[in-house]
């Protein structure tokens, strides 16, 4: 939480706070009607990491434009499933849109973009659980996603994410095409899906063949895993403090509500949240990832594979991505995660880091959302507001040509103090030469390299962080092509 700002001229000044915090609310509320949300579909298996990244999905809630919550089966959990493949009953969904209407009249003190407990509840559907893979049966949840997706009125972009198994979104898509082969490609053309492995053998049996030809943008991701179960063997010892008993206790699990104390916690530390990439990469933090996988941002950085599937980018050389279908059974995370050998650990500490590398922010963002359950608008912290002045977010230049990048503009709900840096995700560029250097300072001068080829891309970040705490961060990318001499 930030420093309350108490003194004597505190009380005298309540009425002109609220004031300002009301303006800087329909501010940023202001720069959404630019940039509308971004519109989300869950289908979930109902695992524990899938009710842990629930918690954070709601707290995030407010960064969407949420179009349903369906429950589905996967290869792990199903209805019937015996011992440890027992399928959590789908009322949990509801039981937790109860936990968040405790905490929801905290929330909208904080963005009054929250959705409402009774909207989300009426997004909720429960979807093929009986069997793995089943998608034969017309239930309400895959007849839901069916209707969305085919009402004309809204044309903008829908991620569809399969935190379960593809099942129910096969059978809605299957709907589509029985009932609507005309409105296939419409359909299509709006559609992203995000999948957390292929969890049943749907997308491969019926997806891929019928929709893949529709270009659909499709992540399957296997990096997610370094948020699962397995995060205590491979993440970055620097980062693993987040995620253990004390800041979680500090942050989340203590003293924030009745929502994060349902939070699944392992001997008080964080269990997984396998899932939670899948909407991280939709959030408007300023990254863009949307755009392209290949940008990388919270949700990871993905290559393109065929068509336009995406999916992680490999450990080194000697990897080759799947011909059919990416599951538990031959992951490059599984293949890595008991590794010994110190170049395998490289290999897989840096296969990771594409989402590794933003997990300090990401968990000071869960934070601070976590302290708007109970806190006031005085007392936490908020997001700093990202704004560039005369720096187009698409630029040419020329080899050798300075590029004045302007971020003076920037502010803070809080008036808390800022930091800049301005620095060149190599990564998602395409220039091979040596990384350009950070600048940490609001305005920058930005030289393009002479030997820089036509066609080049350079992706430069502007990261700005807040001195609250806890401190939070956002972004905003200029991507600057290189022209011809």
């Amino acid at each position: 939480m930030s420093t309350p700002r108490r003194g004597w001229w505190w009380l005298f000044l309540v009425a002109g706070l609220a004031t300002v915090a009301i303006g800087v609310k329909a501010g940023r509320a202001a720069e959404q009607l630019a940039e509308p949300k971004p519109r989300v579909i869950i289908t979930t298996d109902g695992e524990a990491d899938d009710r842990c990244s629930m918690i954070r999905f709601l707290l995030t809630s407010n960064e969407f434009e949420v179009e349903g919550i369906v429950n589905t089966s996967s290869q792990f959990h199903w209805e019937g499933g015996k011992g440890w493949n027992a399928f959590h009953p789908p009322s949990w969904v509801k039981d937790y849109i109860g936990l968040y209407a405790q905490v929801y009249g905290n929330l909208v003190k904080h963005d009054p973009g929250y959705p409402t407990p009774e909207y989300l509840l009426s997004k909720w559907r429960v979807g093929n659980i009986s069997a793995v893979g089943e998608d034969t049966v017309r239930t309400d949840g895959a007849k839901f996603i069916a209707d969305v997706l085919l009402d004309s009125r809204n044309p903008r972009p829908i991620w569809l994410q399969a935190w379960g198994g593809c099942n129910t979104i096969a059978r809605a898509l299957r709907i589509v095409q029985e009932d609507h082969p005309e409105k296939m490609k419409e359909v299509a053309a709006k559609l992203r899906l995000f999948m957390i492995w292929e969890q049943d053998e749907t997308y491969q049996s019926y997806i891929r063949p019928n929709w893949e030809s529709f270009n659909i943008p499709t992540i399957i991701a296997d990096q997610f895993d370094c948020m699962a179960y397995i995060w205590p063997k491979v993440l970055p010892e620097a980062t693993k403090r987040y995620f253990e008993a004390d800041w979680m206790g500090q942050h989340i699990l203590n003293g924030h509500g009745p929502l994060c104390a349902a939070y699944e916690a392992k001997n008080g530390a964080f269990q997984a949240e396998g899932d939670t990439p899948s909407f991280l990469h939709a959030i408007p933090n300023g990254l863009r990832s949307t755009e392209s996988p290949g940008w990388g941002g919270w949700g990871g950085r993905y290559e393109k594979v065929r068509a336009n599937v995406w999916m992680d980018v490999p450990p080194d050389a000697s990897y080759r991505h799947p011909e059919g279908r990416w599951h538990f059974g031959n992951s490059w995370s599984k293949k890595l995660e008991n590794v010994t050998d110190p170049r395998e650990r490289e290999l897989r500490t840096n296969y990771f880091k594409p989402l590794w590398r933003w997990l300090d922010a990401v968990q000071n963002d869960f934070a601070a959302r976590a302290d708007w359950c109970v806190q006031d608008f005085a007392h936490a912290n908020h997001h700093p507001v990202v704004r560039l002045t005369h720096t187009p977010l698409d630029q040419t230049a020329r080899p050798g040509e300075e590029i004045t990048l302007d971020a003076t503009a920037t502010t803070d709900p809080d008036g808390d103090t800022l930091s800049f840096r301005w620095w060149n995700y190599a990564d998602a560029g395409t220039y091979a030469g040596p990384a350009l250097p950070d600048v940490n300072t609001a305005k920058a001068m930005i030289k393009i390299p002479a030997n820089a080829h036509p066609g080049d891309e350079f992706h430069l970040i502007c990261e700005v962080t807040d001195s609250g705490s806890p401190a939070l961060t956002r972004y905003q990318r200029v991507v600057i092509r290189v022209t011809g001499r």
